[in-house]
């Protein structure tokens, strides 16, 4: 069975986000919360857990899985960031979004979206995920914790716990995140594409294009 660290969804224990950091290094998939659902996470380097959240989840090769960042410093290491796009990113993250970028040469090819080579960026307003990637001192990579036959994502650890327990290494419980998962928003191309809404306001991003 899984670890199962309950956190003060304000003020987190720095001591179980440290164990949870510990894990993944160790090669662990982990479960926490962020400012739109719960998200499944495992090391960016780690390829056979990222295969494991692929089995969680149920996704094919062409899924986006996302990249969880501190700030725009290490998005734009895994990204390629024109101004017009900065300028959006700068005003909207921290928050409820995912951006799909063109990947920068530092991004590993299973990273990328196989057709496009695009991927998955986003910088959370949660102070677990804040905690946890100042702890790790580098990006999660991540998919929204939907499993399969479900409409919509967990919300309570207890339950993700009772239901993946064996499926995941550790549960970060932080309290309920709530059912919408990120906006969506493409900046892959010449001008912002709203693919999904979600929490995020998408309306400042329908006129967005690159001038």
């Amino acid at each position: 069975m899984s670890i199962y660290l309950q956190l003060h969804p304000v003020s987190p224990q720095r001591r179980f986000v440290r164990q949870a950091v510990e894990a993944l290094r160790g090669g662990a998939v982990i479960v926490y919360p962020t400012d739109s659902c719960y998200a499944l996470g495992c090391h960016i380097g780690d390829k056979a857990a990222l295969e494991r959240i692929r089995e969680i989840r149920q996704t094919d090769r062409n899924h986006h899985f996302t990249l969880v960042c501190r700030d725009l410093a290490e998005v734009g290491k895994y990204a390629v960031v024109e101004n017009w796009q900065y300028r959006l990113l700068r005003a909207y993250t921290p928050g409820p979004y995912t951006f799909l970028l063109k990947a920068s040469r530092e991004t590993p090819r299973r990273l990328k979206h196989e057709r496009r080579g695009t991927i998955g960026l986003r910088v959370p307003d949660h102070p677990v995920t804040a905690m946890l990637l100042d702890e790790l001192d580098e990006p999660v990579m991540s998919s929204t914790l939907l499993l399969p036959g479900d409409d919509l994502p967990l919300t309570d650890a207890k339950e993700i716990y009772e239901r993946l327990g064996r499926s995941v290494d550790v549960v970060l419980d932080g309290g309920n995140c709530g059912l919408t998962p990120t906006s969506v928003i493409d900046l892959s191309g010449e001008r912002a594409v709203v693919v999904r809404e979600g929490r995020g306001d998408v309306g400042p991003f329908a006129a967005a294009t690159t001038v």
